[in-house]
């Protein structure tokens, strides 16, 4: 079976090759970096680490670009407040962010341009499009787009022009023809830092958020590549606004493909910085470790939500316990490659060829540790450790994961005890066997004696 990759531009499951064989071009949106990475961001950039991670693991060569957006209004802001140059803001919070994900074992991508490195190549895409008569100088200053004269301008969003709202985009009087139209350079303002200014034959001024990826993904990866990520409030306009500005320029094809991750929610919202309820990756990982927060958010598939409570973390934890605990039971063996003829590989290979279906594969790993259990093989405990390493699992030590998770709470060990010692008594042995599994699972292994029963953790 082939690969086949959800594209958001077609709304359908699509077989896909690399125009180059062998060898994928992928971009993806990253960050505008003014503070620190909530999970919402760690989603996103997980989501494209398991994809990157699953095409090497394929066979193929990734040439992967994530961007870094280190010039816009709020990072202007908050040099401000900050009384900072938006150098040392954007450094600043660079480092934390390679900190944060790095933690949760997010590989750095092959490329990551930042836009202020290439203001030379948004002006020559501004310059094209200007040529073209796609773009006008605005009185205030501006260069705008002008969106209805792109032929195909909502086919990503699937909106006709009359359909789609404008409103969080309403110009100042006067600097748009259109409503619709968006801005790809923005005159200086008096108050904005001298950092925050570029000489240009348009005049004084920076690029507008959109025409950063176009120029950078165009840079880097050519004309049209293959993939194109990012989170699904991307879409649009960021996206939409990249596909007529590149396309406008060349005439090509920007991506073969895009690829959209679902939000984070908590209590059936879209955790966002906006609404106050997010969670930094920093704040999380003082409570969860961080394979526990990767499996969490790798075990949901990518397009799907993800909802973010302790519970559901707690429970991923527990997940997690009991792939350890199988592996703690046998040395695996060393695994130089995958067979993937194995049928447990097979099955972990059609799940994540099918959209990359992550959930599919992470039972697989549980069918394969319920084996491990059961026949002690180091083969497939070597086979259950490699399988894991496509997502980014399993690669520690289990002894340390287990004695780590062991915030012990030897009470409520005790308790579970107590409650099978008298489940058996009244001869219920399946909640016995169902309290020892839960125990297990946890990394709590029991022996009964005549003297009777006590418990270690799982060496």
């Amino acid at each position: 079976m082939s690969l086949r990759i959800y594209n958001t531009l077609s709304r359908a499951l699509e077989e896909f090759s690399p125009l180059e064989p062998g060898h994928v071009r992928m971009y993806v949106c990253g960050m505008t970096i003014y503070d620190l990475c909530h999970i919402g961001h760690a989603r996103m950039m997980m989501a494209f680490d398991v994809v990157q991670r699953w095409l090497k693991a394929s066979g193929m060569r990734v040439t992967y670009v994530r961007n870094i957006t280190d010039i816009d209004d709020k990072i202007i802001r908050r040099a401000l407040e900050r009384g900072i140059t938006i150098r040392a803001l954007t450094d600043e919070m660079i480092d934390a962010m390679h900190a944060d994900i790095g933690a949760l074992g997010i590989e750095p991508p092959a490329v990551e341009p930042r836009a202020t490195e290439y203001v030379p190549q948004m002006l020559s895409l501004i310059s094209q499009l200007e040529g073209r008569g796609l773009a006008y100088r605005a009185a205030s200053g501006d260069v705008n787009y002008s969106v209805r004269k792109f032929a195909g301008y909502g086919k990503l969003s699937g909106k006709s022009l009359d359909e789609l709202r404008a409103g969080e985009r309403v110009a100042v009087e006067g600097a748009k023809e259109d409503p619709l139209d968006f801005v790809l350079w923005k005159a200086a303002k008096a108050d904005e830092p001298p950092e925050a200014k570029w000489d240009s034959e348009f005049g004084v001024g920076r690029p507008g958020w959109h025409i950063e990826c176009s120029a950078m993904s165009c840079a880097t990866l050519g004309e049209t590549f293959d993939i194109h990520g990012g989170g699904a409030d991307l879409q649009f306009p960021h996206h939409e606004n990249e596909i007529a500005q590149s396309e406008g320029a060349t005439g090509k094809p920007l991506a073969r493909f895009w690829m959209h991750n679902g939000f984070v929610r908590v209590d059936n919202e879209k955790m966002s910085k906006s609404l106050g309820n997010f969670f930094t990756i920093r704040d999380v990982l003082q409570q969860y470790d961080a394979e526990t927060v990767r499996f969490f958010i790798v075990r949901a598939h990518y397009r799907s939500a993800l909802n973010y409570s302790d519970a559901h973390l707690d429970d991923a934890r527990q997940a997690l316990k009991r792939l350890y605990t199988a592996l703690s039971l046998v040395a695996p063996a060393e695994m130089a490659q995958i067979d993937w003829t194995d049928p447990y590989a097979a099955r972990f290979k059609a799940a994540m060829d099918e959209d990359f279906g992550t959930p599919e594969a992470v039972a697989v790993l549980f069918d394969l540790a319920g084996e491990v259990n059961k026949s002690r093989s180091p083969a497939l405990a070597g086979l259950l450790r490699a399988l894991g390493g496509c997502l980014g699992v399993l690669q520690g030590d289990p002894r340390v994961f287990l004695q780590a998770g062991a915030a012990v709470n030897e009470a409520d060990i005790e308790a579970k005890i107590a409650a099978r010692a008298a489940a058996k008594a009244a001869k219920n042995f399946a909640e016995a066997d169902r309290i020892r599994q839960e125990l297990l699972a946890q990394g709590i292994v029991l022996k009964d004696s005549a003297a009777g029963t006590t418990w270690e953790a799982a060496q």
